[in-house]
């Protein structure tokens, strides 16, 4: 065998043993970027933060942006389904939506988790009912419509904001209610119901607050 055909077999055979090698170990892997691991500059997202600033900055201002709870109330009765069209949100594909309400009652019923109230003066029906109990879900996330899904690149982040803005409810908005509603009380709210079945859910419209004003 020549020299040179020596050099050509071990050649090969030198190429063919590094990309078996490189196959079974890869210098690197691809991988989409949702799928990556953190950068080590990467700042971690800190939902208590974020809530602080979208409380002072997004949420008590864009209350003036809420429905006025007389004139839903009337809308629904008149036509449920206008007044979802009208004044209702939806988010997602699933069937549920969402309503941001604010208004004044009279409180006619205290429960465990929750405050009746009657809008029309001299009425005991309960027409809607502030929630005082553990609050879960999206209403108020999704409810006022400040928030968008799509600005938020991890969905976990987005998720996270719920349970901060159910945890500041809970903490600084319902002891008050509680310990200020009384039958005869007038209280001044706003917030987001959430409607997914229209036959429960409407009647009375349970009403997730997060600001109250009890007199």
């Amino acid at each position: 065998m020549t020299r040179g055909r020596r050099r050509l077999i071990i050649g090969a055979t030198v190429a063919a043993g590094t990309a078996v090698l490189l196959y079974f170990l890869p210098l690197f892997h691809v991988v989409p970027l949702d799928q990556a691991g953190p950068r080590a500059d990467a700042v971690a997202f800190d939902p208590a933060a974020f809530v602080d600033r979208f409380w002072a900055e997004r949420l008590i201002p864009g209350a003036a942006r809420a429905v006025d709870a007389s004139e839903l109330l009337a809308a629904v009765q008149q036509d449920h389904q206008a007044a979802r069209r009208t004044h209702g949100r939806s988010v997602g594909l699933g069937g549920g939506y969402y309503y941001f309400i604010a208004g004044a009652g009279c409180v006619v019923s205290v429960e465990r988790n929750s405050v009746g109230l009657s809008l029309r003066d001299g009425q005991t029906q309960v027409q809607v009912s502030l929630e005082t109990g553990n609050i879960f879900g999206n209403a108020v996330r999704d409810g006022t419509g400040l928030l968008n899904v799509n600005d938020f690149p991890n969905s976990q982040d987005f998720n996270a904001l719920s349970s901060e803005i159910n945890r500041r409810i809970e903490q600084h908005v319902l002891p008050a209610l509680r310990k200020r509603a009384a039958v005869g009380t007038t209280v001044r709210f706003v917030g987001c119901a959430e409607v997914v079945d229209e036959d429960t859910d409407l009647h009375p419209l349970r009403i997730v607050p997060f600001i109250v004003e009890a007199s």
